[in-house]
């Protein structure tokens, strides 16, 4: 008899307890949610991610880029001469290595070391590849958020590829600003250091704080971007959306845990060679594509809800 209870008790339990968090989910609003329950947003946001293809869309999105990527970094370290920024190049290696596993980043400095060597004629066929490969992913990318919202792209060719260039642009000047700022910390706070205004043991705690806020603040800036310009349904958008903060914080944790398992555990230099590292790149974007589409989600479904928010309050008027 006992046994025959206990399993109705738990069931219970569970079905008050769901009802409990069923309830404050639908009380509860969240800052940049539009005034809109948590609850009608989630539910819009499953319904997007279990019907919206987002890995087939995240797969073509990171082959693209994967295309654009060694070319952008080659045209990008052959105009770091004109940047007037003492050991920026330093700089950016730094910044690279930080972020991507040990052996992808192996396989990025030799390309560009290589590149530097024979840099000579290089810059404007450079130029060319990367702003016909970078906007090729960029392009790809437009047309998964398009999908989101299931929106014929009415942009021309040529309004699409400007847009593009421009968030192409946007891009490379976020990344130059970033090793900027954290060259430029670098050496205010040695600065102080040497004249004792600041005590050395401080020292490596506040270039490692200041040098991930600019990191994060700048990828928060160029995934708004993305949103804004990206899609071809124009939406009343902030710049600072829940998507792009839920995305920014996804790609930094995406790739430090990624990095992580790949330093730590990954063993595809010694199965496949260089092969290996090639696998290791695409599912690094895919999983950064994946991040992008969800946060692009995110913000699709709150405008989606309310919407519906506001029918169901029209009718009931």
């Amino acid at each position: 008899m006992i046994s025959l209870l206990n399993p109705n008790k738990k069931d219970n339990f569970l079905n008050k307890w769901i009802l409990r968090i069923t309830g404050r989910a639908k009380k509860l609003v969240l800052p940049g949610f539009e005034r809109v329950p948590f609850y009608d947003v989630v539910i819009f946001f499953f319904r997007g991610i279990q019907n919206g293809a987002l890995t087939t869309r995240a797969s073509a999105i990171a082959f693209h880029f994967f295309l654009a990527l060694l070319p952008a970094i080659i045209y990008f370290f052959t105009i770091i001469p004109f940047i007037p920024v003492d050991n920026f190049q330093e700089g950016l290696l730094n910044l690279i290595e930080d972020i991507l596993p040990g052996n992808v980043y192996e396989l990025i400095q030799n390309t560009i070391q290589d590149m530097l060597i024979k840099r000579r004629g290089l810059s404007y066929f450079g130029l060319f590849i990367a702003l016909i490969f970078s906007t090729n992913g960029i392009n790809a990318m437009i047309v998964a958020f398009n999908n989101t919202y299931h929106t014929i792209e009415t942009r021309t060719w040529y309004e699409r590829r400007l847009i593009a260039v421009l968030l192409v642009i946007i891009i490379f000047s976020l990344i130059t600003l970033s090793v900027s700022l954290i060259t430029f910390s670098r050496f205010t706070v040695n600065t102080l250091v040497e004249m004792e205004l600041m005590r050395k043991g401080l020292t490596f705690y506040i270039l490692l704080t200041g040098k991930w806020i600019i990191v994060i603040l700048s990828i928060f800036t160029a995934i708004s971007f993305l949103y804004l310009l990206g899609p071809s349904r124009r939406m009343k958008w902030k710049f600072r959306t829940p998507g792009s903060t839920l995305a920014s914080l996804l790609v930094i944790l995406t790739s430090l845990v990624f990095s992580y398992i790949i330093n730590h555990f990954g063993q595809f230099n010694k199965f496949f060679g260089t092969i290996g590292t090639i696998m290791v790149i695409l599912i690094w974007l895919y999983l950064n594509s994946l991040v992008l589409l969800i946060g692009f989600e995110l913000n699709a479904s709150i405008k989606n809800a309310r919407i519906e928010f506001d029918r169901i309050n029209d009718k009931e008027i």
